[in-house]
C-alpha cells in the first residue's frame, strides 16, 4: 500500500472517530433532557424523539461514516428543546412564585 494512501485512512479515521465523539456527546446531552419530555408541547417531544432516531437510523442524508448531518440534527434539536424546557421551567417557576404569593405559602409567620 502506498504511503498517501495510509495517511489518508488514517485522517479518514481520525476524523471518524471526533465526529462519532461528538454525535455521542450530543445524544446523551439529549438524553439528559428526557425527563423534562413529557411536558414539553408536542413540537418538542418530536424533536427530542426524531433527532434521537433519525441519529440511529441506518438511512440519512449523508452516508454513515459521515456523521455532519447526525451532529446538525442533535444539535438543532438539542438547542429547541432545551429553549422549550428552560421556557417551561421559567414558566413553572413564575407560576409557583404565583401561587405562593396567593395563598401566602413560604412566607415567614410573624409571631408577635
Amino acid at each position: 500500500m502506498s504511503d498517501w494512501l495510509v495517511v489518508l485512512l488514517a485522517v479518514g479515521g481520525v476524523v471518524f472517530l471526533v465526529t462519532l465523539v461528538i454525535v455521542l456527546v450530543l445524544a446523551v446531552r439529549m438524553l439528559r433532557l428526557a425527563r423534562v419530555v413529557k411536558e414539553l408541547p408536542t413540537a418538542g417531544k418530536f424533536a427530542f424523539y426524531g433527532s434521537l432516531l433519525y441519529a440511529i437510523s441506518p438511512i440519512d442524508l449523508l452516508p454513515d461514516p459521515i456523521l455532519i448531518d447526525d451532529i446538525g440534527v442533535l444539535a438543532a434539536a438539542l438547542a429547541y428543546v432545551g429553549k422549550l424546557a428552560r421556557t417551561y421551567a421559567a414558566t413553572n417557576q413564575r407560576g409557583l412564585v404565583a401561587h405562593d404569593a396567593s395563598t401566602g405559602a413560604g412566607r415567614p409567620s410573624s409571631s408577635s
